[in-house]
């Protein structure tokens, strides 16, 4: 009422947000109400059309629009300023005077022209990192949405730290001087002594962070840390962005970083191992596995000024590195990238750069967007910026969940994966695994199947485990790098995520963790997996073929002597088979769905008690295999009726209705029946889109009503025959 249908102007100050916000709200007429949504160009087209529109609308721009005049756009008091990112330039509006050839001339930041622009406007900013100027000019936070509210809601990961200063400055004199300079610029230009004593700690801190040893350490602990992620299958994409102090040193670090790693400097589509589909392969070019990500200055040499490129190069390396599958993993950036700039795979950061309040919130805040896959985010620090991490996080968020108010240390993840195994060991106490680190190749791999078999002793122990090796992957992937880990432990954490990557193939399909194993293992669980006729298992998942279901066949899995491994193979074999089963027939499907089910059930309420248990397993075993043995028949039975696979769905659901009313009818009209609902079925469904067509619909339900009519098909048994018949056939029209 207030308002009276108020114009709403969103304002940016950067083309790619306005970019990509006019893209979000121009897609979302319908949800917003107002279709007209309109992203201008220019100042002069939102002025006309404030002129001739007196209310509504939402307009998009950016703010720097607003220097093209200094003209009052509009008096009007319901119009709302929206500004995207409050805490830069959308809260200047200081007086900046400079002296010209023409005299002195002013200018005022861009905020005070908006101002002026929509003098009775309400103005709103939305900022994840309020400074004191965003209070200053939109006034108290009205709400907030934390950091913490947004992880516990799924939006956003959160962040874990990893300090590694120590490890590449261990000079503790050169550890002071880098605390002092923090001190010094802690109320950076608050007088001209001071400004003048930050200039001198800038200058003094660029000396020690591009010290060639002190880069060339970084470098070979980056490396160091970088591939051993990678070799454990740590982070989900290979993705990661590698902060410098300034464009001199990102330049000297890149160099040294090629240097150790040529291979790194080659071209290519995508990486190795990678394979892309047509339509990816038009799309990526070969490109480096590490780029320099920064804008050309004119004083650069010549190579570096060629190699930085052109804007248009810019665009293609924000394109490439958003692409989880090109070749393009670390980027090294100064500035560009730290804000703004989402990469959803993108799990971890290096920082060596000095970088203070709601800018270093933004910058680590690269690594918090949600992914499959991605637990959390990790902040690897060459600095020791800890402590302003903390200042940062206390000041924008209510972190309560973290003691003292404070980032999770990688610390915490090394206590996790110890916790962990030692839990698992636990549940292994009775295991004798010795053979699996001390045998021959194939005694390694007959452990490895015994221990999976050994942990499926109940539902109860087995679920348990699973959770646990979770809990340890999901902190292992975070602190695999660490020097707080034996041999033996991470021979321990292999072995267990061996298991777990068997037994999830065994109870859901591919492995998320196969990749997380070494090679040497790898191997291993891959053999596990293809022995004792356990490799047909994973064909039928692609493709399950009920002809595959022949006496040798059955025989084969059969034979298979660890008895759990063998009824998880069935059942996934048995599941697939029936699925594949309910596109052809889904009443007959469902039928065996449930049958199967009170199998499984009665294996998963197996006791621990192994006389008692063996029993179990031995009818499960039995059941399971004569279920194959009946859906085949079932299959097939359609062929000693005289009547093809599509009437025989009919001739299901006829009885099946007719069974469940205790109604008689008999097998031969029920034949003719069947034939006839399929004639008129194909006549009425042959058309493009019957299915949404309600009149079409209408006439295949009157056809219907007459020809259970004519053969004396009840009429109090119809109603829930029409809709089996019309889902029997949305089902063959959809996988025939």
């Amino acid at each position: 009422k207030v308002f009276k249908s108020p114009t709403i102007i969103l304002i940016t100050d950067r083309t790619d947000l306005d970019d990509q916000l006019s893209k979000q709200f121009i897609a979302s007429k319908n949800y917003i109400g107002d279709h007209n949504v309109i992203d201008f160009e220019t100042r002069n087209e939102l002025k006309t059309k404030l002129i001739h529109c007196q209310s509504g609308g939402v307009y998009l721009t950016t703010i720097q629009k607003f220097t093209e005049d200094l003209e009052c756009l509009s008096d009007r008091n319901n119009i709302i300023c929206i500004s995207d990112e409050a805490h830069r330039s959308q809260v200047n509006l200081d007086l900046k005077i400079k002296i010209t050839e023409n005299g002195i001339e002013k200018k005022y930041g861009f905020a005070k022209y908006l101002h002026d622009s929509f003098p009775n406007a309400t103005f709103v900013g939305f900022t994840g990192t309020p400074i004191d100027a965003t209070l200053d000019v939109f006034g108290q936070v009205v709400d907030s949405y934390t950091m913490t509210e947004s992880v516990k809601d799924g939006i956003t990961v959160n962040l874990v730290y990893d300090g590694r200063a120590a490890k590449v400055n261990l000079n503790q004199e050169k550890l002071k001087e880098i605390e002092k300079y923090y001190e010094q610029c802690a109320n950076e230009g608050a007088n001209e002594h001071q400004i003048e004593e930050s200039k001198k700690a800038v200058a003094n801190l660029d000396v020690i962070l591009g010290d060639k040893d002190r880069l060339t350490a970084v470098a070979k602990d980056f490396i160091k840390h970088y591939e051993s992620r990678i070799n454990e299958g740590a982070s989900v994409k290979g993705k990661a962005m590698f902060v410098c102090a300034n464009r001199n040193i990102a330049y000297q670090f890149y160099n040294i970083l090629i240097q150790l790693r040529p291979q790194w400097n080659v071209a290519k589509p995508c990486e190795d191992g990678i394979e892309l589909s047509k339509s990816e392969a038009k799309k990526s070019k070969p490109i480096e596995m590490i780029k320099l990500v920064m804008t050309r200055n004119k004083d650069d040499d010549e190579k570096l000024y060629n190699m930085l490129g052109s804007k248009e190069d810019r665009k293609e390396l924000d394109r490439q590195f958003k692409n989880e599958k090109s070749n393009f993993k670390i980027a090294i950036v100064v500035d560009m990238w730290l804000t703004g700039f989402d990469v959803p795979c993108l799990d971890t950061i290096y920082i060596d750069k000095p970088i203070q309040k709601h800018t270093l919130i933004q910058t680590i805040s690269r690594v918090n967007r949600v992914y499959e896959g991605k637990t959390k985010g990790l902040i690897v620090d060459y600095i020791g910026i800890k402590k302003q991490m903390n200042e940062a996080l206390r000041k924008y968020t209510n972190k309560d969940n973290v003691q003292n108010n404070e980032f999770e240390g990688v610390e915490e993840c090394v206590v996790i994966v110890k916790d962990e195994l030692d839990v698992i060991a636990k549940l292994y106490h009775q295991f004798d695994d010795s053979l699996f680190f001390n045998g021959s190749p194939l005694e390694r791999l007959n452990c490895l199947n015994l221990a999976v078999e050994y942990i499926q002793i109940s539902k109860e122990v087995e679920t348990r485990f699973m959770a646990s090796v979770k809990r340890l992957k999901q902190a292992f992937n975070l602190c695999s790098s660490s020097d707080s880990f034996s041999e033996k432990e991470i021979d321990y954490v292999h072995f267990y995520l061996s298991i777990r990557s068997i037994l999830f193939k065994l109870n859901i399909g591919d492995a998320p963790d196969i990749h997380q194993m070494n090679e040497q293992v790898r191997k291993m669980v891959e053999d596990a997996i293809i022995s004792d006729g356990v490799e047909e298992l994973f064909e039928a998942n692609k493709h399950v073929n009920i002809d595959l279901f022949n006496d040798e066949y059955i025989a084969k899995i059969n034979s298979i002597p660890l008895p759990n491994t063998k009824i998880k193979i069935l059942q996934r074999l048995l599941s697939h088979a029936i699925e594949e089963f309910k596109k052809v027939n889904k009443i007959k499907g469902v039928e065996f769905s449930k049958r199967m089910q009170e199998v499984v059930d009665h294996y998963n309420d197996r006791y621990k008690d192994e006389i008692y248990a063996k029993e179990v397993l031995d009818d499960v075993a039995e059941k399971l295999s004569e279920l194959l043995k009946k859906l085949k028949e079932e299959k097939h039975s359609f062929e000693s009726m005289g009547i093809d696979f599509e009437e025989k769905a009919f001739y299901d659901i006829l009885k099946a209705t007719a069974q469940k009313f205790d109604f008689k009818y008999p097998h031969e009209k029920l034949i003719q029946l069947s034939k006839e609902v399929k004639k008129i079925v194909d006549d009425k469904s042959r058309f493009t889109d019957w299915d949404k067509k309600e009149d079409t619909k209408a006439e295949l339900k009157v056809s219907l009503i007459k020809i259970l009519a004519k053969y004396g098909y009840p009429p109090e048994l119809r109603a829930g025959v029409y809709q089996q018949i019309f889902e029997q056939t949305e089902n063959f029209k959809k996988y025939r």
